[in-house]
């Protein structure tokens, strides 16, 4: 149910044209030429009531909807709808909300099988669907065909967009389990008008048509494909007059905070000693203000590194799911359950010599010692000097003197002075991603200019096709601008504007298949901050 794009009426066939072999007729079922069944289902659709009939049922929950079985008469027309469909050519849609192959708007197509239906949806079925949902429905008439296959998808979503009133999907698949997937998951909500959880899944059937109303509360997804079947359907929407919206709820942002007292001793403790050299430090700037972007691999000292991810595995570490689903599925880590190294680890990314060490890797303005724009020049080795970099040689020293245990220990990093403007600051989290995990873009995402860091753990042998890797997005576009893969030990750290989006995609079915390397591995996690200057 993804495309947008509105179909054109298709012309009339010119008078006194010669009949051949194009004038095919889609008949549909009896039970929707019976007027009796007809008031049923318009008295149970206005109620919120069930209706069951052996061939039309209705339902009111959680969105009224309803199912059509045998919806086209006889056997020939949809198998020879089928098999023209599957002759049609299609484009692989891949972005935040889906992955599957979709034709092109079939409004004015002139297949003839194609035709037919379209004729039968825009005149005899509209006037059905008018009369049951009590709506004056338009002859405009959205259609296209979508070929779902192994690990394809559609996230929760609710398909309002103007005029949109009546949803619609004819299931062209073969013979179909709820084991296989790609079920039409309908999501019940909350007082907010929030998607809460899947209390109804339809399976899809041969020549079954379902329908529902669009409106605020109208959240549903197409479920995985987990087998090598294909599932084949034509999907659209009839159009009618606008109805109230209800203002969704804006929800509130992360809480920021802003760095922890700290010197630099910390950096030490945790960062590989490649990072901590002033040359390496200018270099990963230059590198990072002609990029916007720079992956830093090895980051972490290898000892410490294998430490946070046993750490990991603590099975007291409690998760909460993240959602709504509308926007989100994964699973955060309640801080104060965690052990005290993961604990460490967080106190180090919220640290303020490591919010220096920020400003130096980047060029921005993370700490009222880095240098502005303004004093460039001037102060350009103040923030390394504050941080215990005062040169090369000074640094050896350091850390030669930090490896032996001596006493000497490097000066604490300078408290943050009154006056200086706004403070730097960051929100972050531990996250856990595994199989049907995501993050959706959505339109409060870009605000601001931000800082994204990303360090990963646990995904050794992680392949991108099975998702989980982050994507960097223009506003309004699905091209990619910037894709981060999981990686072992490595830190992302990307410059976003107020027009840059970004998304965690879908972590398909594949991914179970790296079980047999890694049994206690379904997924990876990830340390996700964002730091503002």
């Amino acid at each position: 149910m993804g495309a947008k794009r509105r179909g054109a009426a298709a012309a009339p066939a010119a008078p006194g044209k010669k009949r051949g072999k194009q004038d095919v007729c889609a008949q549909l079922c009896a039970a929707l030429s019976d007027l009796a069944l007809k008031e049923r289902a318009a008295e149970a659709w206005e109620r919120g009531e069930p209706l069951q009939h052996e061939a039309v049922s209705v339902e009111p929950a959680p969105f009224r909807h309803g199912v059509i079985s045998g919806f086209l008469a006889g056997p020939a027309f949809p198998e020879a709808l089928r098999d023209e469909l599957l002759g049609l050519s299609f484009r692989g849609r891949r972005n935040d909300l889906l992955s599957l192959q979709q034709s092109e708007d079939l409004g004015g197509s002139s297949e003839p099988h194609v035709a037919a239906l379209r004729h039968a949806l825009r005149e005899e079925f509209r006037a059905w669907l008018s009369a049951v949902t009590q709506t004056e429905l338009e002859p405009t008439l959205d259609i296209s065909c979508a070929k779902y296959e192994y690990t394809d998808v559609l996230l929760c979503h609710d398909d309002e967009l103007e005029g949109r009133r009546i949803a619609f999907i004819l299931y062209l698949v073969p013979a179909w389990e709820k084991s296989d997937g790609g079920t039409l998951d309908l999501y019940s909500t909350d007082e907010h008008f929030e998607p809460q959880q899947i209390i109804k899944s339809l399976v899809p059937s041969w020549n079954t048509l379902v329908f529902f109303e669009v409106s605020p509360v109208s959240f549903h997804q197409v479920s995985e494909v987990v087998s090598r079947k294909c599932r084949l359907s034509l999907s659209g929407w009839f159009h009618g007059p606008a109805c109230a919206r209800a203002a969704r709820r804006s929800q509130p942002a992360p809480p920021r905070s802003p760095h922890l007292p700290c010197d630099h001793e910390i950096l030490y403790e945790w960062i590989n000693q490649v990072y901590l050299d002033m040359d390496s430090q200018a270099q990963i700037q230059e590198e990072f203000e002609e990029r916007s972007e720079i992956l830093l691999k090895d980051f972490l000292k290898k000892e410490k590194y294998q430490l946070l991810c046993e750490a990991l595995q603590d099975k007291d570490i409690q998760w909460s799911s993240r959602g709504p689903a509308n926007k989100r599925l994964y699973e955060a880590a309640e801080e104060n359950s965690l052990p005290e190294g993961l604990k460490g680890f967080l106190r180090f990314l919220r640290s303020e010599a490591f919010f220096l060490l920020l400003s130096n890797f980047t060029g921005l303005k993370l700490h009222f010692l880095a240098p502005s724009d303004e004093d460039e020049d001037a102060g350009e080795g103040q923030a390394a000097d504050s941080a215990g970099h005062s040169s090369p040689k000074a640094e050896q020293e350091g850390s030669e003197a930090h490896a032996d245990g001596d006493a000497q220990q490097p000066a604490s990093v300078p408290e943050a002075q009154d006056g200086s403007g706004s403070s730097p600051l960051c929100t972050g989290e531990l996250r856990r991603w595994t199989h049907g995990h995501y993050t959706l873009v959505h339109d409060t995402q870009a605000t601001e200019f931000a800082l994204d860091l990303l360090f990963f753990c646990g995904c050794e042998d992680w392949d991108p096709d099975y998702g989980g890797f982050t994507s960097y997005i223009a506003k309004g576009e699905d091209e990619e601008l910037l894709t981060v893969n999981p990686e072992e030990n490595c830190l992302a750290l990307v410059y976003r504007d107020k027009e840059t989006m970004k998304f965690v995609k879908y972590i398909n079915h594949q991914s179970l298949a790296r079980m047999k390397k890694h049994p206690n591995r379904a997924g990876f996690w990830d340390f996700s901050f964002v730091y503002y200057e």
